[in-house]
């Protein structure tokens, strides 16, 4: 079989912002990826869908490995044990395993991720304060490490919680076994909640945990009083069919900034009022509750060519009063967020580089044209850090080195650990360039 050739590229995250050219290869095989890592010159990174938002699957003159053609997966039914590549989207994955009665133990905001990318970020959704992260739920996997050999890790392995939110650092995922979950149907049970103030939508936050596998809330940052919609849902538990939507609305490559000052307050006006008060029962299909934004395919372009970049963060449960901080701070200089997102984190795992801590963590989308934002999250950085605190990597495009030590305690532990397994420094990506001030 004839190596994969490499293509020039240029490539972004999701919030389309710091662009670089590197050279791309399609591995078609774990061999193929084994023998590019045993065999090629110079540095590289693996990629998958392209959903971290800043530059942790790029390389600026670098090889970056696209896994997308790695994308078998099978599944014991009886088992709930998905046996995959590191490609397999979970998308491909949710729409053939819920039929059979599985679904995924953890899903972000999107369905357009791959195993391996879940894994390396170790993904975190609306179950996390029940069933943890994804890397919880994963078996085993395959890495092929800077020698050019593969070999399986379990959990019992340094080098498995190395990998475990370890951003392609350690080396690169090429399959997992992964534990998935009974589910009756394609739909979810929901209740949904209004509330005017943070401090009320935080303690309903709270009763919730222990009725609800998922929680989430919406807040409108570009209020005063910063009021919210809570969404809280089950697996329904009848018998129904997987449905997802079957056209897709594509976001033109030329259109101009659309998320601005007005139309920010406008949609959150219009999110906040459409929402009831207290409703419950409501039966909701599985990517209307989980994945709302994949019906728009593209929305990164609402943002311009400028591009965005998702600002989130984690602190302890008792530092609740650094958010609306936050919030305010933002408002201040007209930062406006057309989607703010508020969960609750349960405790956090092993891995010394997984973002979640027991917690609450808030998502904020912010243009990067806005003036003075650069100035504004550096010191928004300081009161996080301060409130004991942390960033999360897979969402990262401008942290500087000396945040990341201080949010991850472990981080040294986890240098160590990934010297060792790539001795000459041969994985790498722009984030880690960044964060550990190389050229």
């Amino acid at each position: 079989m004839m190596p994969a050739r490499p293509t020039p590229q240029l490539l972004t995250g999701w919030g389309a912002t710091s662009a670089t050219l590197a050279s791309v290869v399609r591995p078609t095989s774990d061999t193929a990826v084994m023998e590019h890592v045993a065999t090629s010159p110079g540095q590289c990174v693996a990629r998958g869908l392209g959903r971290s938002y800043g530059d942790a699957a790029q390389l600026a003159g670098g090889t970056v490995l696209d896994m997308t053609s790695l994308q078998a997966f099978s599944l014991d039914t009886d088992s709930g044990v998905l046996r995959c590549q590191a490609g397999a989207s979970l998308d491909a994955i949710i729409r053939a395993c819920v039929p059979r009665g599985w679904f995924v133990p953890v899903t972000p905001g999107t369905r357009f991720v791959t195993i391996g990318g879940a894994i390396a970020a170790d993904v975190h959704g609306k179950n996390h304060h029940g069933a943890g992260s994804f890397g919880q739920h994963v078996h085993r996997m395959q890495l092929v490490t800077a020698d050019g050999q593969s070999r399986w890790l379990t959990d019992s392995d340094q080098a498995f919680w190395a990998t475990v939110g370890g951003m392609g650092q350690t080396g690169v995922i090429t399959a997992a076994e992964v534990q998935m979950i009974p589910v009756r149907s394609g739909s979810v049970v929901v209740d949904t909640r209004s509330y005017r103030e943070l401090d009320d939508l935080a303690a309903a936050m709270i009763r919730a945990d222990a009725d609800y596998d998922y929680t989430v809330a919406w807040v409108d940052a570009t209020s005063r009083s910063l009021r919210s919609v809570l969404t809280l849902g089950n697996h329904h538990d009848q018998d129904g069919p997987l449905e997802f939507p079957r056209r897709m609305m594509t976001v033109p490559r030329w259109t101009p900034r659309v998320v601005n000052g007005a139309s920010a307050r406008v949609f959150n006006e219009l999110w906040y009022r459409k929402a009831p008060k207290r409703r419950d029962g409501q039966i909701m299909p599985l990517h209307s509750f989980f994945h709302p934004l994949d019906g728009v395919a593209d929305w990164n372009r609402l943002y311009g060519r400028s591009g965005f970049l998702q600002y989130q963060f984690v602190v302890p449960e008792s530092a609740f009063d650094v958010l609306p901080m936050v919030l305010h701070q933002l408002r201040g200089i007209g930062a406006a967020s057309a989607m703010t997102v508020l969960k609750r984190f349960g405790p956090g795992n092993r891995a010394p580089l997984s973002f979640p801590m027991a917690g609450w963590t808030l998502t904020v989308d912010v243009s990067v044209t806005t003036p003075g934002l650069s100035r504004a999250l550096s010191q928004l950085d300081s009161v996080v850090l301060a409130a004991g605190g942390r960033h999360y990597l897979a969402k990262d495009s401008r942290m500087a080195a000396e945040v990341l030590a201080a949010g991850y305690p472990e981080f040294g532990t986890w240098d160590k650990l990934r010297a060792e397994l790539d001795p000459e420094g041969r994985f790498r990506s722009d984030l880690f360039r960044r964060l550990s001030r190389e050229t």
